[in-house]
């Protein structure tokens, strides 16, 4: 059974995607989170503290995935890589709150849960590239 913070990046993520496939407001997004999942306060608050971050932060993220992505820019690549990429980008060079272990491992499972085979190789490729690049451990 996934954990409650796996539950609210799943959320988030689902969240993100609707954002990038609709024109719908940002509050309209949240707002779907709060009525359709059934998640506790906390795991709630902490699915709008990521998916704000990710769009606070969009053109710094979507810069990291067209430097360490080359072959795949992120208007080019899947819409779900694109945002687990955000996420999980965000995660670690924005929110010191998750550890970086933590925040790749759950990228790439939230990859092989949504992506495609091909999808939790290149999310951990690209997440290992800046972090090792950063110097994060």
């Amino acid at each position: 059974m996934a954990s409650t913070r796996r539950k609210a990046r799943i959320a988030a993520l689902q969240a993100l995607y609707e954002l990038d496939c609709t024109k719908h407001k940002v509050e309209e997004a949240l707002a779907h989170l709060s009525t359709e999942k059934a998640l506790p306060p906390e795991a709630l608050s902490f699915s709008e503290h990521l998916v704000r971050g990710v769009l606070e932060h969009k053109p710094k993220l979507d810069a990291f995935i067209e430097k360490f992505a080359p072959a795949f820019p992120p208007e080019q690549m899947s819409i779900i890589d694109r945002n687990i990429l955000r996420l999980a980008i965000f995660e670690i060079l924005f929110n010191d709150k998750t550890p970086v272990k933590v925040a790749i491992n759950e990228a790439v499972e939230l990859a092989k849960h949504f992506g495609s085979d091909s999808s939790p190789r290149l999310i951990n490729g690209v997440l290992g590239s800046i972090t090792t690049e950063r110097g994060i451990k």
